[in-house]
């Protein structure tokens, strides 16, 4: 009585001063078969009745069932006179009815809630909403006194099943005397009847037997979501839990996994029936029926994406400076010091360029940027603010992943026992940011896999019979350090990275960030770093930096609008690219340059546009492809490089010595003189690179 009298007499006071009967309309709109959930907001069962509300928490489960009836009661009271849309279970009813009223001559025949179970009546689904001031746990806070109390839990997505059919309601048939027998499922495990319990089988004892009838029966979509909590919620030296969630109805399809989500449900143990109770002892294992569930970001407590700017929040970010672009990128980590350069081309990361697909062909919206320097750059602290910055990203390491970690791994289900695809990192972080951190560190055979999720957006898995391809369409930041632990001016800048050409390719941006010792610089340095140790925060500047909610609101207002490339720079662009091929031919140790590089110009020119600043894209984007393409000086080679190639050539692969009188022999063959030689030896001694023996018979690499 309390649940009826709440859903007709709740009321809220509208902007116009009436009121407004929400649940009314609900229920109007479930009678008129327009709206299949209707979801309880518990906030709202407080307002009315306080003990009320504490109980439903109490007993979720209970409660549930006396709001459904409650429902289903008040219902024929809202329904139209207009005819509701008819689907084949109301056609199966109605015929049922009419067989039932020609086998009943001389009577009335019963009433459908008398004859049918009320769960396959019901064309409606009951789910409550947790109280606003519920606080979310994670799965490792979950005890076992929340056992069928309704509980919030966050944590991220790691695994999604498919939506199946979930058998709600079974119906069988005799084949004797033709009775229909219903059998209400409330677990997840059910034994199906075999003989019929009318009275006609049982007067006559024909002994017969039942058959399920799966037109009469009723299903509702069912999902299994597993979540895992986050990591800064992991004790020190524990592993991160994980927690089942069983999702039906509106619920299911809500998620993916890598969605960080907020999941209020009953919290129950999963009883297992016969011979695998008895083996699972006195033990249970425990999921999660879930009634709402929300996308959250990472770090906030705020709901999905935000609505729009205000024009007070673009006054905020752009303010009266006219580079609002550099003050978008010294927002990005301002407790990391310097980077401005760096900073701008992460903000450009996080906004992406525009995707194109002409006739079915994907051209990559998505920038890639790898890190390369010295040790102690602020390369990792920047990789894991980008992760948590971007709303939707992932974070690994080059060592700590394989390629199956990073693509898809091909497991067994545990429910159905088939094999299904699982994916890895770059496939989680879908439509997001993939950080890899020691990029340099993966083996050979790992690396390979991440090239086809750089360039196509996608991962191709043929593994065990089960053939997909997984998309991938995520923005890739690497870190890496140089191929002798720091970086060398003196050697080339593939001796440096020592990376294949067609990865390095598939970066738009390479950044090289060396660890030079500047005075100045240093004293700079060294107090932000102190201030930073003693105060906790960025030192006071010029600007206070944005919000990192409010920077998320920004960028994902800047990815959903796709600006076009003027002319104007289209040709200019044209021109240069063609110039910068004919440079590279003309130089043998030029840096590579291929069509990929005009399309980084490309994806970095359309990122560049940034709202609402409208009038000087075309200035900026022109700006920033001349400064790539015009004042990137051609790199010249030097002989002591070269001298130093030969003698690695020598050494021949895992070489550590090479015989002095061979290698100045092969090296006046190549034209390089005595004082050519000597220089370079000298160069490359002090830096520790080789060593020339006292009696200059050998050379040793180091």
């Amino acid at each position: 009585e309390k649940a009826k009298r709440f859903f007709q007499e709740f009321y809220q006071d509208g902007p116009d001063g009436h009121k407004e009967f929400p649940y009314r309309e609900q229920l109007t709109a479930l009678a008129r078969r327009e709206q299949v959930a209707l979801w309880v907001a518990l906030d709202d069962v407080a307002e009315d009745d306080p003990e009320l509300a504490e109980a439903v928490v109490e007993n979720a489960r209970r409660y549930s069932r006396i709001f459904s009836d409650a429902v289903h009661e008040l219902l024929p009271l809202y329904g139209s006179a207009e005819a509701a849309p008819r689907d084949p279970l109301d056609v199966y009813l109605e015929h049922r009815l009419l067989l039932e009223q020609r086998s009943r001559a001389g009577g009335a025949p019963r009433t459908p809630q008398n004859q049918f179970p009320p769960e396959l009546l019901r064309r409606f689904e009951l789910y409550f909403r947790a109280p606003s001031c519920s606080k979310a746990l994670s799965p490792r806070e979950l005890r076992a006194g929340s056992i069928g109390a309704l509980v919030t839990v966050q944590g991220i997505v790691t695994r999604a099943s498919e939506v199946r059919p979930l058998l709600r309601v079974a119906t069988y048939s005799c084949d004797q005397c033709g009775a229909e027998t219903y059998q209400p499922i409330e677990s997840p495990t059910f034994t199906p009847l075999l003989l019929c319990p009318s009275r006609e089988c049982q007067t006559n004892r024909s002994g017969g037997r039942l058959y399920l009838q799966s037109r009469g029966s009723k299903f509702t979509k069912f999902q299994e979501l597993r979540i895992q909590e986050h990591s800064d919620q992991v004790p020190v030296g524990h592993l991160p839990r994980s927690l089942s969630l069983h999702l039906s109805g509106a619920n299911t399809r809500q998620a993916q996994p890598g969605d960080h989500v907020r999941v209020t449900g009953t919290f129950l143990p999963l009883l297992r029936a016969g011979f695998r109770q008895v083996t699972q002892g006195l033990l249970s294992e425990t999921f999660l029926e879930g009634h709402h569930l929300a996308k959250v970001n990472k770090s906030e407590e705020e709901e999905g994406e935000g609505g729009e700017l205000s024009p007070e929040e673009l006054q905020q970010i752009t303010g009266t400076e006219e580079d609002f672009y550099g003050k978008l990128a010294a927002s990005i980590a301002p407790e990391i010091f310097g980077h401005e350069d760096v900073k701008k081309s992460l903000l450009l990361l996080l906004v992406g360029g525009v995707e194109r697909c002409p006739r079915g062909m994907r051209i990559r919206g998505n920038i890639n940027i790898c890190l390369m320097g010295d040790p102690g750059v602020a390369k990792s602290q920047l990789l894991c603010y980008i992760d948590r910055l971007a709303p939707r990203s992932q974070y690994t390491t080059g060592r700590g992943s394989s390629g199956v970690g990073l693509t898809a791994a091909v497991l067994r289900d545990p429910r159905s026992g088939e094999l299904v695809l699982e994916g890895g990192a770059l496939v989680l972080a879908d439509r997001g940011v993939c950080c890899i951190d020691e990029f340099d560190k993966m083996l050979d055979s790992d690396r390979v896999a991440v090239h086809e999720a750089l360039e196509q957006q996608s991962v191709a898995v043929a593994k065990a019979g089960v053939t997909a391809s997984l998309n991938a369409r995520c923005a890739v930041l690497a870190a890496a350090n140089p191929a002798s632990g720091r970086f060398e001016p003196r050697r080339s800048l593939e001796q440096n990275l020592q990376l294949p050409a067609a990865l390095l390719s598939r970066f738009d941006l390479l950044w090289l960030l060396q660890d030079r010792p500047q005075r100045d610089r240093d004293l700079r340095l060294a107090q932000h770093i102190t201030y930073v140790h003693q105060h906790c925060r960025e030192p006071p500047s010029n600007f206070q930096p944005l919000d990192m909610k409010l920077m998320r609101r920004y960028i994902a207002t800047c990815r959903r609008r796709r600006p076009l490339l003027p002319a104007g720079l289209a040709e200019f662009l044209t021109a240069a690219y063609v110039e910068l091929r004919r440079e590279a031919r003309e130089a043998r140790d030029g840096v590579y340059t291929s069509a990929r590089t005009l399309l980084a110009i490309l994806r970095l020119a359309t990122a560049l546009v940034l709202p609402p600043v409208q009038t000087s894209t075309d200035q900026i984007s022109w700006g920033i492809s001349q400064e790539f393409f015009v004042n990137s000086p051609p790199r010249c080679p030097r002989p002591s490089e070269a001298i130093f190639g030969i003698l690695r050539e020598l050494g021949g692969p895992g070489g550590r010595s090479v015989p002095l009188p061979h290698a100045l022999e092969v090296l006046g063959a190549r034209g390089f003189t005595p004082a050519q030689v000597s220089a370079a030896l000298a160069e490359y001694e002090g830096l520790n690179v080789l060593q020339v023996n006292p009696g200059r018979t050998s050379i040793t690499f180091v």
